[in-house]
């Protein structure tokens, strides 16, 4: 079985990368490049549920999704592009029954719905539904600007994340891939909601606010309907600057958040949702992936994608794997 991981980028203006890398993880969870592809700003990654398939938001003043194919190798092929109807898409979902790809319009401040073919390719998008509004943070919350589309575990609500609203706005997905106003919930003022996850097995969820450098803690009375339960901070290092809270993953019993300015990735116990331990993990940390006991960062600053074994001091020796602008970490097993 070959174990990859997809390195996605900034370009251009943006950046110094120059498309998706695929690099080879070892037993060890080394890294090694083993081919590339160039594209333009393809920010955040998503697989297909079933299918040897991969989609790259560009994130870009024109807003497309490109659809890839993976072959054996990890080298990539491109099935197709389209446009998402909004500037600078950050975020992709695939909904779990692989009929419906996602997209959040950052600047577009919008939700695109495209839908997919049998072979995983992009079909037809099938819904554009434009968010407005604003909240207190002026120059980052001047209008709309969706940052996260979750779907629910059975795929028939999809949640967006609005960082410029301070809300989470959920909509019912048809059969034929349209939404409909579903629940609008509200967030504290300037908490800037950048990413939802929900918790297996209960009805909470936890955001991350990028603004306010918070970890909140929800529950979700009805589908799509939140109301907030707690906040704290989102890191255990006492506050020297702007902290630009980046992703969130959960991972057994620990959730774990990472933290730009601070530049860390800090370890959350979730039945109390308690900071345990912080990580240094590189400059600017964005998306990061956890695997067989090993932390990958896109640090995006350092040009590299940094490695740690979780400890519970957090303190682990990091290991350097450079690529230009990283943004976001992608491990796929292929048969």
């Amino acid at each position: 079985m070959a174990e990859l991981v997809f390195v996605g980028c900034y370009t251009g203006g943006a950046g110094n990368g120059t498309g998706i890398t695929t690099l080879s993880r070892s037993p060890s969870g080394s890294l090694r490049e083993v081919a590339s592809l160039p594209l333009e700003s393809p920010s955040w990654l998503v697989r297909h549920p079933s299918l040897p398939v991969l989609y790259a938001a560009n994130e870009t003043e024109t807003g497309r999704v490109t659809a890839l194919a993976i072959a054996p190798s990890g080298e990539l092929s491109v099935l197709g592009t389209a446009e998402t109807g909004g500037a600078h898409p950050c975020h992709l979902a695939v909904t779990p029954d692989g009929r419906f790809l996602l997209c959040a319009n950052y600047s577009g401040g919008s939700v695109a719905v495209f839908s997919l073919s049998s072979s995983g390719t992009l079909a037809a998008r099938t819904a554009l539904v434009q968010h407005s509004g604003s909240g207190p943070v002026a120059d980052r919350q001047e209008a709309a600007h969706v940052h996260m589309v979750v779907p629910s575990p059975d795929g028939s609500v999809v949640s967006a994340v609005d960082l410029g609203t301070d809300e989470i706005r959920s909509y019912t997905l048809t059969s034929s891939g349209s939404l409909e106003p579903l629940a609008v919930s509200s967030l504290p003022p300037g908490t800037g909601p950048r990413q939802l996850v929900r918790r297996p097995g209960t009805d909470l969820a936890y955001v991350v606010g990028e603004l306010a450098g918070t970890l909140v803690t929800v529950r979700e009375k009805t589908p799509g309907a939140f109301e907030v339960v707690a906040s704290t901070a989102s890191t255990l290092k006492a506050p020297s600057g702007p902290n630009l809270v980046a992703h969130l993953e959960l991972a057994d019993s620990r959730l774990y958040v990472s933290n730009r300015g601070p530049d860390c990735v800090t370890e959350f116990a979730l039945d109390d949702a308690a900071a345990v331990a912080d990580q240094p993990c590189g400059a600017n940390p964005r998306h990061f992936a956890l695997v067989d006991g090993t932390c990958y960062v896109a640090a995006q600053s350092e040009d590299a994608i940094t490695a740690f074994t979780l400890t519970a001091s957090g303190e682990a020796e990091l290991r350097y794997y450079p690529t230009g602008s990283p943004t976001f970490v992608l491990p796929v097993s292929l048969p």
